[in-house]
């Protein structure tokens, strides 16, 4: 049995749009920008993600569009205050477009249950954590009724979200 291709992998195969919605308030707390911001350094914890930066740019530099969906608790968590306080210096920067979703703006709208990654609109990758934030596993689908669930959450979530330049978390 062939393994699933890795993020990397997919990303290196999409040619139009990399779309990704996220629904945690709370992601890995060992993460070191997560700890470095935590201590004051926001210097660092941007460095942190220096990696994910070349990479986002990477994608976008050969045409590929990049948004980035975030629904959010409020007042908003640690972990999504410190998202936010590197986003335009990490995500934004490298051309990604984030937009941020109240979760009670999409209450109507029938969502995914996990965090998915969306490769021109046919390929999924799941990502799956443990309550305390830690990473699982990822799981790739091309199942179309599944592709197509995705697509209409990411775009009605997406309507509902504002720019990450008009943001005002609390």
């Amino acid at each position: 049995m062939k393994p699933e291709p890795s993020f990397g992998e997919l990303l290196a195969g999409c040619r139009r749009t990399a779309l990704k919605l996220e629904f945690r308030d709370q992601y890995m707390v060992d993460d070191p920008g997560f700890v470095a911001w935590r201590a004051g350094d926001l210097d660092r914890a941007v460095r942190e993600y220096a990696g994910w930066t070349e990479t986002a740019r990477s994608a976008v530099e050969r045409g590929v569009e990049m948004k980035r969906a975030r629904v959010v608790s409020e007042p908003v968590s640690e972990y999504i205050a410190f998202e936010y306080a590197v986003a335009a210096r990490v995500n934004v920067l490298a051309g990604e477009v984030v937009r941020w979703v109240p979760r009670s703006r999409v209450s109507g709208v029938a969502l995914p249950g996990n965090d998915v990654w969306i490769f021109d609109e046919s390929v999924l990758q799941f990502i799956f954590f443990a309550g305390d934030g830690r990473f699982v596993g990822n799981e790739v689908s091309t199942d179309p009724e599944v592709v197509r669930l995705c697509l209409s959450a990411f775009e009605a979530v997406w309507e509902r979200g504002v720019d990450h330049e008009h943001a005002r978390l609390s």
